[in-house]
């Protein structure tokens, strides 16, 4: 397209920069609203350089990681029992990158019988691997990791991003900040702190609500819908938070029912409350739905307003109740199937035995899952009446909340 373009004479900075303004769309953010989104990438850009403190004790420091090709395979110390593989793979890698590409090793890939952490090898394919170094400098082991992921991974993450450009514009542009916010506030910031001792729930909660209003803030710009949206979606949130924290005590949850959760306290972070650790787990993974209920609320109030000045306040409300009644119909179900779709496998187990549904929701991976299920369907529900009335508060006196 801008090939063509140039060669008809419009391949100037100014036109080409025109052309691609028109591809994203309308810019009409004000120049305050510009000015946070600056602030908001700036800050992304902090947080994702901020190191977390904490040196890696999984590997030797003598040591490297390669990408390896798999050139040979022997099974021969494989015990093979249906699909389940046990024992020593024996393998022959030759290095692919680093100071050590195409020196050849050998290497053994231990199977424990278990599928879901088990990994098998064939010729050709492709894995990382890790060297392990001696007082020389030179290879004394080579120990085969998984198969090599980093190339597929960036290649995704590029789509995605050329994606979202392309098919939102400007709006996507704001969608990869607040994505790259939210994941680098959790890698970043929370996790670390926790294990540092932050209180899971004091600490998610702060977190959380950040990212919160950073998306809602640059998603709705600095106006009194966005800030009807942040009320609303904070209000949810820590309601959730209570709720979770209620019925997680009732229920008993002992909190070490998500994986990898005993391996925390057995590499020397027995200080963590697990407990605790599960009930933030619980409201952060709703706050993204209450954050989307809250917005759509919001916006759908905040265009009954223009397109009715005169509209009551009562009669705002109504009809963001009506809206809200059917966005939060639909956002429940999808709570729900995006928290059962990762217990599959589970739940059809129980099917094939014919376990009773007593037995079930009396296990505690179960009753967790089930708590955590309703707790953020619960808390969703509150987001709708507590954005209408929010809504119907500061949309109904405009010039004094207005913040544009």
């Amino acid at each position: 397209m801008f090939k063509k373009m140039w060669k008809k004479g419009e391949g100037c900075p100014i036109k080409l920069i025109g052309h691609l303004q028109s591809f994203l769309g309308i810019y009409k953010e004000s120049g305050r609203d510009k000015g946070f989104i600056i602030f908001a990438g700036l800050l992304t850009l902090l947080a994702l350089a901020i190191p977390t403190g904490f040196k890696g004790s999984a590997y030797p420091a003598n040591a490297v990681r390669a990408r390896v090709l798999v050139t040979g395979v022997n099974n021969e110390r494989l015990k093979i029992i249906g699909p389940v593989r046990q024992g020593d793979q024996q393998v022959v890698i030759k290095v692919l990158s680093g100071r050590f590409k195409g020196m050849t090793f050998s290497s053994s890939n231990h199977l424990m019988g278990k599928m879901e952490v088990d990994k098998v090898f064939l010729a050709g394919d492709v894995a990382f691997a890790v060297l392990s170094l001696g007082d020389d400098g030179k290879v004394v082991y080579a120990q085969i990791i998984d198969h090599y992921r980093t190339g597929k991974t960036i290649i995704l993450s590029l789509l995605f991003i050329f994606l979202t450009v392309m098919l939102m514009g400007w709006m996507g542009i704001k969608i990869l900040v607040t994505f790259a916010f939210s994941a680098a506030m959790l890698i970043k910031v929370l996790y670390p702190m926790m294990l540092r001792g932050w209180d899971p729930i004091f600490g998610s909660l702060l977190i959380t609500l950040i990212i919160t209003a950073l998306i809602i803030f640059i998603v709705g710009g600095l106006s009194s819908r966005a800030l009807v949206a942040f009320l609303g979606a904070a209000s949810g949130v820590i309601f959730t938070s209570i709720l979770a924290f209620t019925f997680t005590k009732w229920f008993k949850i002992h909190g070490a029912v998500r994986p990898f959760t005993e391996t925390l306290l057995f590499t020397g972070y027995g200080h963590l409350n697990l407990v605790h650790l599960f009930i933030a787990g619980v409201f952060i993974a709703a706050s993204g739905a209450m954050t989307d209920l809250a917005m759509d609320v919001a916006a759908s109030m905040d265009e009954i307003k223009k397109q009715q000045p005169v509209i009551t306040r009562l009669a705002l409300m109504h009809s963001g109740f009506t809206v809200a009644r059917q966005a939060a119909g639909t956002m429940s179900t999808t709570l729900l199937l995006a928290y059962s779709a990762e217990y599959t496998a589970m739940i059809m187990t129980f099917i094939a035995q014919d376990i009773p549904l007593e037995n079930v929701i009396n296990m505690v991976w179960v009753s967790s899952e089930i708590l955590h299920t309703l707790v953020g369907c619960f808390g969703l529900i509150l987001v709708a009446p507590l954005t209408v009335f929010a809504g119907g508060m500061l949309l109904g006196n405009k010039t004094s909340f207005d913040l544009k």
